[in-house]
């Protein structure tokens, strides 16, 4: 094929992609969707391998090719031109049950010659606790409604009785309903947009660019593998859920043209919904090994070839049925997304050519909080706080990490505005800001979460109530690399303000920190909540992880970090052995500093060596 049609169709593919998405956001009104970015639009063959990974939540790529393979298998010979599938159930192919994949065949005269998926992680699914996170799960039976696959609609048409038993399931039978109707336009373009491709090059001139497409990434992959040195590099990942301690081990082995992700050695599989099926831990080490490894290169069926897995069965990265796993994206999955970011770049960082791309955890420790009850308009609400969504970028070899930078398993990540939540919610945001020395430091600095506090506002029922599953509170999970340090762990508290002020304490008005609000600060981070009168919701997020020592660290870096509000003095002085007095750098007392902080590094090891 000639380079220049080849790649005339290779970024046709990307736009048709890029249109599909831009059509998920319009359609839906949720702003998990289109202010979150809480998606994925993809492309795949004929056999239902990856041929076009678009961007989103990069986790869903290869599972939700898994789940073009699982319609292929159980719909052979009743796959028409027009319909549509749903699937979301977890020991199928998608991560947790909320994540509804919509999958669409595309032919062209009749012929079947690829596919467009896309899910949204829709506002309620039936679980037990609204919004689908479920923290009182103990098996997938109580984690909503749950289809291994299902035709949606028939030859162009929706099948109501179907969507209506849906429907008919949810808490927010309208936002779901959108939610669905985004997904199918979505394809529909996704759909239209191939068969014009089609009809312009040929059938037999577009499978042979595509078959190029995916041999051009396979090639590029396995020569940027064996430009790589081969080791094994190893992470531990650790989170914490209700006092109890889970674990992640990762040992990633490159040979060669190969690279093998072995979690040999993880926790059993939680009583909790933090576990995850095998195919979402698959697709959550591919998450950053797309961008870390693949940024050039195109994402599709090439790229995974080269990759092997081995995740022990029964374990919390490959859970057997029916262990609950509703939480799984903000659990077991995100600890497979840090193990591999870490085990990657310490790859990276052994190669001179590639050392520059290697980067510490970002945002290591993702929450979730739904909200629901009775909104300031006098209907019922829900849906979720897309603060976590914010992230925090790790440093990287090269410069700091972006403050509220986002997160590597999603490009597009981002949270919606406050404006956005309180026009949802019967809340009132007390503030909403970077938060002081949650990036973690290095010679590099990661970047920093935020904080943020509600309390209700306008409220008909005198509050409302959340659902939170979170962790990370116990262990930093925001990884360093190449001697950087961890970013913060994360901080969840129900202040509560109504019990002080029966007691006298006087309130503060527009209070600017949680130090400001009066009441007792209790430590949440798993169940179902109340939000009434004058309490308050607090979140401090994790910031990114840091990139070399400290000490080594622009001393003029850490004065401007501290006149920034982004360090405190203290950090400065005891991490980074920097003295800052009003913005300034005083040389000669950093330099006694930063040589007695050496000294008892040196010390310590001894003690250490022992």
């Amino acid at each position: 094929m000639d380079p220049i049609t080849f790649s005339i169709i290779r970024h046709r593919l990307f736009r048709i992609v890029d249109e599909a998405v831009i059509t998920l956001k319009h359609v839906s009104g949720s702003a998990i969707t289109n202010e979150g970015h809480d998606l994925m639009v993809s492309l795949y063959r004929a056999d239902g391998s990856l041929l076009m990974g678009g961007v989103g939540f990069l986790h869903h790529l290869t599972s939700a090719a898994e789940a073009c393979k699982s319609i292929i298998r159980n719909f052979s010979g009743n796959i028409n031109e027009g319909d549509i599938f749903l699937l979301n159930c977890p020991y199928t192919a998608a991560l947790h049950t909320s994540d509804i994949y919509l999958i669409a065949p595309i032919h062209h005269n009749g012929v079947l010659v690829a596919w467009s998926a896309c899910f949204v992680h829709v506002y309620d699914i039936g679980a037990m606790n609204p919004g689908g996170f479920s923290p009182d799960s103990n098996d997938i039976f109580t984690e909503g409604f749950s289809s291994p696959g299902l035709k949606l609609v028939d030859k162009g048409e929706i099948r109501k009785d179907i969507m209506n038993t849906i429907l008919n399931m949810v808490r927010s039978p309208e936002m779901v309903a959108l939610d669905m109707s985004s997904m199918i336009a979505c394809n529909n373009v996704a759909k239209d947009r191939m068969q014009s491709l089609i009809d312009k090059y040929t059938p037999k001139v577009v499978d042979k660019a595509c078959s190029l497409l995916i041999s051009q990434s396979e090639k590029l992959f396995k020569e940027r593998l064996a430009e790589l040195p081969d080791g094994c590099w190893h992470s531990r990942q650790y989170f914490d859920v209700k006092g109890q301690t889970f674990k992640v081990l990762l040992k990633m082995s490159k040979e060669g043209e190969k690279i093998v992700f072995d979690f040999s050695g993880s926790s059993a599989q939680s009583q909790y919904g933090i576990n995850c099926s095998r195919w979402a831990s698959w697709g959550g080490l591919f998450a950053p090994l797309f961008p870390l490894l693949c940024y050039d290169i195109t994402w599709n069926e090439g790229v995974i070839r080269p990759v092997k897995m081995i995740a022990p069965e029964g374990s919390v990265v490959n859970a057997t049925r029916p262990a609950p796993v509703s939480i799984a994206t903000v659990g077991a999955i995100q600890a497979v997304n840090n193990a591999a970011c870490v085990c990657i770049s310490k790859m990276l960082s052994a190669s001179d050519k590639y050392s520059k791309e290697a980067t510490a955890v970002w945002h290591g420790s993702h929450f979730a909080i739904f909200m629901f009850g009775k909104n300031q308009r006098g209907t019922q609400s829900i849906g979720i706080l897309t603060e976590t969504f914010g992230g925090a970028a790790g440093a990287r070899a090269i410069g700091d990490g972006v403050d509220v930078g986002g997160e590597v398993p999603n490009p597009i990540s981002r949270m919606a505005n406050v404006e956005t939540m309180e026009a949802t919610f019967p809340i009132r945001y007390l503030f909403r800001r970077r938060l002081k020395d949650s990036g973690g430091p290095g010679l590099h600095r990661g970047g920093t979460g935020a904080e943020f506090a509600i309390t209700p506002h306008d409220a008909p029922d005198g509050g409302i109530n959340y659902v939170i599953s979170g962790k990370g509170t116990e262990y930093p999970m925001s990884d360093g690399l190449g001697g950087g340090y961890p970013g913060a762990p994360s901080n969840y508290l129900w202040v509560k303000t109504n019990e002080a002020l029966e007691s006298g304490v006087p309130l503060v008005a527009y209070p600017n920190s949680i130090e400001q609000i009066p009441g007792k600060k209790e430590k949440i981070s798993w169940g179902v909540f109340p939000l009434v009168g004058l309490d308050s919701l607090y979140v401090g997020w994790n910031g990114g992880g840091g990139y070399g020592d400290p000490l080594s660290r622009d001393c003029d870096s850490v004065a401007r970090d501290v006149k920034n509000g982004v360090v405190s003095n203290v950090i400065a002085e005891k991490v980074y052995g920097v003295v800052v007095d009003n913005g300034k750098v005083i040389h000669k007392e950093t330099n006694f500093l930063r040589k007695k902080l050496k000294r008892e590094r040196l010390e310590m090891g001894k003690i250490n060596d022992i």
